[in-house]
């Protein structure tokens, strides 16, 4: 038995196509959807050989990070299942945002790839005249995972639940400094929710990077931090640093004893979370085969491993399921940066 070819696919779809639509319509409506299967049948040939080539995983940020991990782990599951290498291309630089251009350019050929963070979500109104719309030029293949931001305090700090934070809090003039990774991502978000639905003044105090901000935490500079759960376990669990509470609707599994901030005051909910992106216009049956490969590799250990130790839970959402949060998390951040007048730097 011969294998089809795309030739032959093309000749096939175009034949029928012809011989179905003598029968059941006009002429001029069969010689316009005759041209229309002949254009499709070669993506759809494309879509059973593919890949064929190298992929190409996009990270907009610097290397050596939790996310520039979880996308060579990706990567290299992509490679042993698929048999083409999958190489992680950092391109960092404002906020996300020129990776993110990169993807949105980039042929919509399943070839080009991104694993991004809520960075993506906040920057739609954060940065209101970017030349491409994540909403519409990059399509959510899954979700990968969710980790907590976890409400922590200097041990000097006199509050062991959220709500003494806040009545201290409300007891200090311009309230207690809080610090983050920099304006506009989670650990700056978070606590401006947090302050709104809470009722209290915090002063923002932005560092440029995670070990920056930790470092003003742990050195007292600030009373307050919102770091993700791989950054805050350590800290808690030596004694350098106190938590209060997680910023996610449901506890952290990895800091079970640690209430919700929404069990107290509903509405807050924020965490860390990654999402495989594509260019607009990717054929289907790509992005299915990359989403069954992508539940496939969150399956291995390395990535449950990984996982684990980032105080992450697992997601391994479908296509339909992550557009919906991305959607969702574009609306909730949106109205965050609206209400408290967030600029970039």
């Amino acid at each position: 038995m011969k294998y089809a070819t795309k030739k032959n696919i093309i000749a096939c779809a175009a034949d029928r196509a012809g011989r179905d639509l003598q029968v059941r319509l006009p002429t001029r409506y069969s010689a316009l959807l005759i041209a229309a299967a002949v254009t499709f049948a070669p993506s759809l040939a494309d879509a059973q050989e593919y890949p064929t080539r190298a992929l190409r995983i996009v990270l907009p940020f610097a290397a050596g990070g939790g996310t520039d991990l979880l996308a060579r782990l990706l990567g290299q599951r992509f490679h042993e299942s698929m048999g083409q290498p999958a190489t992680v291309d950092n391109r960092i630089g404002a906020g996300g945002n020129i990776g993110a251009e990169i993807l949105a350019r980039s042929a919509p050929d399943g070839y080009t790839l991104m694993v991004s963070t809520a960075s993506t979500a906040v920057n739609v109104s954060l940065y209101p005249k970017l030349t491409f719309d994540a909403r519409k030029d990059l399509i959510p293949v899954s979700q990968l995972g969710s980790s907590a931001v976890v409400l922590t305090v200097h041990p000097s700090v006199p509050a062991r639940t959220p709500q003494e934070l806040v009545a201290l809090s409300k007891r200090v003039k311009g309230g207690l400094n809080y610090g983050s990774n920099g304006t506009g991502t989670t650990s700056h978000l978070a606590g401006v929710l947090f302050a709104q639905v809470a009722g209290i003044q915090f002063t923002h105090i932005p560092y440029k990077g995670v070990a920056p901000a930790m470092g003003a935490l742990l050195g007292g500079q600030v009373e307050v931090g919102f770091p993700s759960t791989l950054s805050a376990q350590p800290l808690i669990r030596s004694g350098k640093a106190r938590g209060l509470a997680v910023t996610t609707k449901r506890p952290a599994s990895s800091l079970p004893d640690l209430p919700t901030l929404d069990s107290v005051w509903p509405g807050i909910d924020i965490d860390n979370w990654f999402v495989l992106f594509v260019p607009a216009g990717t054929p289907p049956a790509i992005i299915k085969r990359l989403h069954a490969e992508t539940i496939k590799a969150l399956q291995h250990p390395d990535m449950k491993g990984y996982m684990a130790r980032e105080g992450a839970e697992m997601v391994g959402s479908s296509p339909a399921e992550a557009r919906e949060f991305f959607m969702r998390e574009v609306e909730k951040y949106a109205k965050i940066v609206k209400s408290a007048q967030i600029k970039p730097d």
